[in-house]
């Protein structure tokens, strides 16, 4: 059984959907959810789902080893980062070499960097005019949303399109292939 952990940050909707997307699966499970912000929705979303889950501090993600000794002892097979807004410390992503994947609200390599993540992103989209957007999956290096692209999704974006408009898009492009892709990572590693 593959062993999956995600990081996310805030209300954690794609947590909840590859948790659910796994709940019965024989391939793979999440194992745990680590989260940076202790107020965030994502921790409630784990206690309803049974799923074990912890926040942490920037000294224990970036200072010190607790975080990496957490990781260590679970064992995964996949880190995923799902909504997760702190860049990764290089120390980290060297001892889960291409196990560390991010999800992003456009296609990169554009609309990504320091800053460009969720309103951002689709207030940019929207303010250059642009006629398609999607989401990028792609694996974590030591710099934003510039590791090596697994999969990406698009749609169009319309005149009429609001920020808004397009965050539901995008959040629609997420619920229907980040899980699938999480999947076919990890079958391809069995």
């Amino acid at each position: 059984m593959k062993r999956i952990v995600i990081f996310a940050s805030g209300s954690g909707t794609n947590a909840e959907n590859i948790i659910k997307f796994f709940h019965n699966s024989e391939h793979a499970s999440v194992v745990l959810v680590l989260t940076n912000n202790p107020h965030a929705k994502v921790l409630d979303r784990c206690k309803n789902l049974k799923v074990s889950a912890l926040s942490f501090n920037k000294i224990a993600f970036t200072e010190t080893n607790d975080v990496l000794n957490i990781l260590k002892a679970s064992k995964p097979d996949l880190i995923v980062l799902a909504g997760f807004l702190w860049k990764f410390p290089e120390f980290i992503l060297n001892e889960f070499p291409n196990k560390v994947i991010n999800v992003h609200p456009a296609l990169l390599p554009k609309y990504g960097g320091k800053g460009m993540y969720g309103r951002y992103v689709h207030e940019a989209i929207v303010a250059n005019k642009e006629v398609e957007t999607g989401i990028t999956i792609h694996f974590a290096n030591e710099h934003y949303d510039e590791g090596a692209i697994i999969f990406q999704a698009k749609c169009m974006v319309s005149d009429a399109d609001t920020a808004e408009d397009v965050a539901a898009k995008i959040h629609e492009l997420e619920m229907a292939h980040f899980p699938k892709v999480v999947e076919k990572l990890l079958l391809e590693k069995l």
